[in-house]
């Protein structure tokens, strides 16, 4: 079965084409700010960005007419369970009035549903978005009522390991606990009881350990100063809490490398911020720990910095005593949302509807 991809980010989307689990061709089409900018919002871009994924299929000798399926990436919708979900008018509805917040991913639904029906009779698919929420009730509650907790994570990739991680350990999903650390710009760290996120801190907003551009937690008081003592505006604290924070806000840079670069040159402050960085994530891997009541049958370590070398040995060196640690550095979000519409295809998971 050819299953194709669409995958739209802020400036660029990607796509591929896949027969069952084997890859046959990825693309990528970028764009200048200039060009994105002419639109008056993300929505609009929808007939700009599906011309030009015409143009990569002609040039690639690719018809729409053979393909199985369509998935794109789920984009901000209201909080729902994970899996794969058939596109539907609801979903539309509330994707294109942007009713839980504008971002590019919106569009993942409607270039799937443009492409299926220039194939014919064939479903369009989104798999594992954003707003994957599968709380336990316990773990919703903070120690305001007013302030609630949220679950927002890199559930696409998350989901996506847990299941890998469950294939290595031979074992069925339905049966690990798994604590699995997407480590890339923003960080998140799931507790993954029997396929379900029963916890997870909110990558986005500031929770959770420092991220190469996001504060992570902070210690309230000094944050409360801060907000009131008229130094900043409420745009500058939002930013210095994702996107200035973390190791750019120590470092000034976002690059874990040229951090192990400065670290080799003998720069001790690099140093110290990446101790810190990864105590950070062995506490909140522990944290998890204690959520799975200890019965863990493996930490994961995945996403971007999960390439590195100094970094993984640190945190293992933690939390070793926890579980087994697995690495799969990285994240294939094409693979995901392939083998997400498969599954689907294939009966071995049923679709979703979003209602």
């Amino acid at each position: 079965m050819k299953i194709f991809v669409v995958n739209p980010g802020s400036t660029s989307t990607k796509i591929a084409l896949f027969n069952d689990e084997k890859c046959l061709w990825t693309d990528a089409q970028r764009y200048e700010t200039d060009v994105i900018q002419r639109f008056g919002n993300v929505m609009d871009q929808e007939r700009f960005r599906y011309d030009e994924i015409v143009k990569v299929l002609d040039s690639k000798g690719t018809s729409p007419g053979e393909f199985s399926a369509v998935v794109g990436r789920g984009g901000l919708m209201k909080p729902i369970e994970g899996g794969t979900y058939l596109v539907g008018d609801r979903m539309l509805e509330d994707l294109k009035n942007m009713t839980y917040g504008a971002h590019a991913s919106n569009l993942g639904a409607f270039l799937a549903v443009r492409f299926a029906m220039a194939a014919g009779d064939i479903p369009a698919f989104i798999v594992d978005p954003v707003v994957v929420d599968e709380l336990a009730d316990e773990a919703r509650l903070s120690g305001l009522p007013e302030i609630p907790r949220v679950s927002i994570l890199h559930a696409l990739n998350q989901k996506a390991m847990a299941r890998r991680a469950a294939a290595d350990l031979r074992k069925p999903l339905s049966e690990c606990g798994l604590i699995v650390a997407h480590l890339g710009g923003g960080i998140s760290v799931g507790a993954h009881y029997r396929g379900r996120v029963v916890d997870v801190n909110n990558a986005l907003d500031g929770e959770g350990p420092m991220s190469p551009e996001r504060s992570g937690s902070l210690p309230v008081g000094g944050l409360i100063d801060m907000c009131f003592g008229g130094d900043y505006t409420l745009e500058e604290i939002q930013k210095k809490i994702n996107g200035k924070g973390g190791l750019v806000a120590h470092l000034g840079t976002n690059d874990l490398r040229e951090v192990e670069r400065r670290i080799a040159a003998g720069d001790a402050r690099a140093a110290l911020v990446f101790e810190a960085l990864a105590l950070q994530i062995s506490k909140e891997i522990g944290s998890c720990a204690t959520v799975l009541k200890g019965a863990v049958d493996a930490v994961v370590l995945t996403g971007g910095l999960a390439f590195s070398d100094r970094l993984c040995e640190r945190i293992s060196a933690r939390i070793a005593f926890v579980a087994p640690v697995l690495r799969y550095p990285g994240e294939d979000e094409m693979r995901a949302l392939a083998e997400g519409a498969l599954r689907a295809l294939r009966n071995e998971e049923p679709p979703r509807r979003y209602e």
